[in-house]
C-alpha cells in the first residue's frame, strides 16, 4: 500500500518562507503525478502545484513566481518551496499522489497546516 508523509508545515510571518516535505512510500508506479493541494475553511480545495514522474511541473496562478515544487527520486519525496508567504496562503497543505497505472487512483496525505501572520 502507499503512503504519504508530510512535513514542513508551520507558523511563519507574512513574507517568510517555508518547505514542504512529502514522502511516499510502497509501491509507486511510474507515469505518476504528485502534487500539493490546499483547503482552507469555506474555500475549496485548490491544487498548488504538481510535479510529473518525468519533472514536468505547473503551478497554481496564485503561486506562480514564488513556489517551487521538486522532487527526488531517490528518496521518493517531493518537496515545495513557498517564498514570500502571504496570509491568504494559510492552509491545511495536503500531499497528493496520483497513479495512472494499473488504473487512475489518487493517494493522499494527512495534511500540514501552514499558517501566515500578517
Amino acid at each position: 500500500q502507499v503512503q504519504l508523509v508530510e512535513s514542513g508545515g508551520g507558523l511563519v510571518q507574512a513574507g517568510g518562507s517555508q518547505r514542504l516535505s512529502c514522502a511516499a512510500s510502497g509501491r509507486i508506479f511510474v507515469p505518476n503525478v504528485m502534487g500539493w493541494y490546499r483547503q482552507a475553511p469555506g474555500k475549496q480545495r485548490e491544487l498548488v502545484a504538481a510535479i510529473t514522474s518525468d519533472d514536468n511541473t505547473s503551478y497554481a496562478d496564485s503561486v506562480k513566481g514564488r513556489s517551487t515544487i521538486s522532487r527526488d527520486n531517490a528518496k521518493n519525496t517531493v518537496y515545495l518551496q513557498m517564498n514570500s508567504l502571504k496570509p491568504e496562503d494559510t492552509a491545511v497543505y495536503v500531499c497528493n499522489l496520483r497513479l495512472g497505472y494499473p488504473i487512475e487512483y489518487d493517494y493522499w496525505g494527512q495534511g500540514t497546516q501552514v499558517t501566515v501572520s500578517s
